[in-house]
């Protein structure tokens, strides 16, 4: 699901809309927020190699999984730039919330 959802930044649809399944729609602020902190960061993403799991994060919040992946840019391979999101584990299914793309 992670890889989907960065596949969608690398598209440039900050809104993560369009049929992924398990992830929660984003609101416009939130949309709005990722496009300009990527636009503002000046570099392409690019799709997530396996090795961005060597040194992205998460930590257990009681409820949820709130976690951090690195992204990956063109120019630069592994940037400054993490996707951060919450996973919740509901009936054995998973759903994700993105919350926002920053330089933490």
């Amino acid at each position: 699901m992670i890889h989907s959802i960065v596949d969608r930044l690398v598209d440039h649809d900050y809104g993560i809309l369009g049929g992924l399944s398990g992830v929660l729609p984003v609101t416009e602020e939130t949309s709005d927020q990722i496009k300009s902190y990527i636009d503002d960061y000046g570099e392409d993403l690019s799709r997530l190699p396996e090795r961005t799991w060597d040194s992205s994060v998460c930590i257990w919040m009681e409820t949820h999984w709130d976690i951090l992946v690195d992204l990956w840019t063109e120019g630069e391979g592994r940037s400054d730039l993490v996707l951060g999101a919450k996973v919740f584990e509901t009936n054995s299914q998973y759903s994700i919330e993105v919350d926002m793309v920053y330089v933490p």
